[in-house]
This record gives C-alpha cells, sequence and structure tokens, in this order.
C-alpha cells in the first residue's frame, strides 16, 4: 500500500503580507494513521523541497498529541524537508492520494496543471482520493472522464464559507471552497463549523476543517481494505 501526500509550495497570504502554506495537524494526523497501517508514504509538493508551513498551525493552541509526534520524529522531518517535485511523481505507482488543507493550495493547487492531471489520473484509474478543509480547492479545474467538473453531481464537502468567515479571511483567500464546489455542480454538504464532517462519494473522500483530517485518512484506509 502506497500513498501520496501532496502539500502546498504556497506561503503569501495574499497582499496581507503574512504567511501561509500548510497546517500542521492536517499533516501530522493523516501521516500516522497512514503509517502505523503500514503503507509507504511519500510526500510531494509543487516545488520540491521543505513545504511552508502555516505559521499559526505551530502555535501551542493548535498542538496535538500527533503534531509533537511528528515534531519529534527525525525520519518525518527528514521526508517533510526533502517532499519529492510533483511533476516527477506517476500516479501510477500510488493506492491513494491525500491533500492536507492550509489556504496555500489556493493559490498554487488549485491552478496547477500538474496536480490537476494528477487528480485525473487517480480518477480515471479509479483510486481513492482524501482532499481535505481548503484542499478540495484543488479540484477547481480537474474535470471527469465526461469533461464535466469532477464534483459535478458528487456529493462534497470542504471549508464553509462560515469557517472562512470566522477567520476573517474571506474578502483574502482567492476563491470560497464552499461556493466553488457548488459553482462547479458539487452536491455540497457540510456539518457544524469546526465540527469533523466527511462526505464519500465513490473514490472521492473529501473532509470539511482540520478536525475532519484523521477521518478522511481513515475512510481511504478503508476503501483501500476493501481492496486487498
Amino acid at each position: 500500500m502506497k500513498i501520496l501526500i501532496v502539500l502546498t509550495s504556497h506561503d503569501t497570504l495574499g497582499d496581507t503580507g503574512k504567511k501561509t502554506g500548510f497546517w500542521l495537524e492536517e499533516l501530522a494526523a493523516p501521516y500516522y494513521a497512514f503509517l502505523d497501517a503500514g503503507a509507504q508514504l511519500v510526500l510531494a509538493s509543487p516545488k520540491g523541497g521543505q513545504p511552508p508551513l502555516d505559521p499559526k498551525s505551530d502555535l501551542p493552541d493548535f498542538q496535538t498529541d500527533t503534531t509533537r509526534r511528528f515534531q519529534a520524529d527525525a525520519d518525518a522531518l527528514k521526508a517533510l524537508a526533502q517532499t519529492v517535485a510533483l511533476d516527477t511523481v506517476d500516479a501510477a505507482d500510488f493506492d491513494a492520494v491525500f491533500y492536507p488543507r492550509g489556504h496555500g493550495p489556493l493559490w498554487d493547487l488549485a491552478e496547477s496543471p500538474v496536480s490537476i492531471a494528477m487528480i485525473e489520473a487517480f480518477d480515471r484509474a479509479g483510486k481513492p482520493l482524501g482532499p481535505v478543509c481548503h484542499a478540495p480547492g484543488a479540484l477547481r479545474h480537474v474535470k471527469a472522464a465526461s469533461g464535466l467538473p469532477l464534483v459535478n453531481g458528487r456529493k462534497v464537502t470542504g471549508f464553509t464559507n462560515g469557517e472562512e468567515d470566522a477567520v476573517e479571511l474571506t474578502n483574502i483567500v482567492p476563491f470560497l471552497v464552499e461556493d466553488m464546489l457548488k459553482a462547479n455542480g458539487g452536491l455540497y454538504e457540510k456539518g457544524p463549523d469546526w465540527a469533523p464532517y466527511v462526505v464519500e462519494d465513490g473514490d472521492l473522500v473529501t473532509g470539511q476543517n482540520p478536525a475532519s483530517s484523521d477521518a478522511v485518512a481513515h475512510a481511504l484506509l478503508k476503501r483501500l481494505a476493501a481492496r486487498a
């Protein structure tokens, strides 16, 4: 079982002068869910190398047992510092792909032809795909084999407009995940803000927010186990 984890390389929060990137807990929790299940992991990003960490996700209030485990894990830190460039990755080598959040994906992964082609390759091969929180933004321009948006007519979730408003970034982000998914024909669902909420539609598994990352990872593992 080999799983690809795709992280953002984007570190600038619009024109605010503030930094963004990936959210630590949304990498750490799935990373260990996969690793502890015996999966082989490869971390990738558009630029390769060390992806930017959203500095807010490193604050004490957002630390968990898994973030502390990750930060004390030399092998995990080495893998993070040496992510492979996404354009060197072949989807055929993997059984599933996971996209953790952070606001960064809204700028780079959403517009990346390489990421778009990667997701389409996983979809065509019928392999599980798991974007969480803002990472469903990476589906913005992804097409199904029919030529329609990948999310068209499919049940999906992602960071809600209310959650974006709560973090006061509604007017900063390039687009709102909830609005984009609906505009692309997605059958958008959501739970209470900040509570875990996961939606599965075929091999597309989406999570609403940071609290949903671990559950998405386990949903992907369940799908993989059913095929073993």
